[in-house]
């Protein structure tokens, strides 16, 4: 057999969000996005999907983001300056000691809940924005611990022994 890596086009282009939709109107009120490596891989990527978070936000859509690869040289100091600005008035410092992020993003554009994590602590539970007022809270350690007790046994001791 032959071992071959993921095209760089396919790594960008493959989906990682879950988008709620209003059950009437079926328009778009959030979406949770997982960013990949491919979010990371040039300044154009990072930009894209800079731009699709604003995007997002300024019609309304309210987001929530998960970012499990550490800073690039493209996102010094994590996804939120990327996604929320640097804006002096912002609350958020950069720790290094936690580079991950886990955030949620009003989408009036008034609030941002940033939960920076380091690797090897529990994933947090975060809020999915539905309204500007009312979340569901979604528990990241759980759902990834319930993803990965489906995994058949064979694959999760060649997870665990490769993360080691």
């Amino acid at each position: 057999f032959r071992i071959t890596t993921v095209p760089l086009w396919f790594a960008t282009r493959k989906q990682k969000a879950v988008t709620i939709r209003h059950i009437s109107e079926h328009r778009v009120v959030a979406v949770l996005e997982i960013v990949s490596p491919g979010n990371k891989a040039g300044r154009s990527a990072i930009d894209a999907f800079a731009s699709k978070a604003y995007e997002l936000l300024a019609a309304g859509i309210h987001l929530s983001v998960v970012d499990l690869y550490p800073p690039t040289p493209r996102d010094t100091e994590g996804i939120h300056p990327i996604i929320w600005g640097e804006d002096g008035d912002d609350e958020f410092q950069f720790d290094p000691a936690k580079p991950l992020t886990c955030a949620s993003y009003v989408g009036d554009l008034t609030r941002a809940f940033v939960e920076p994590i380091a690797v090897g602590d529990k994933l947090p539970t975060i809020p999915l924005f539905l309204t500007c007022d009312e979340y569901v809270p979604v528990p990241l350690e759980a759902t990834y611990q319930a993803a990965f007790d489906a995994v058949p046994e064979f694959w999760q001791r060649a997870l665990t022994r490769a993360a080691k």
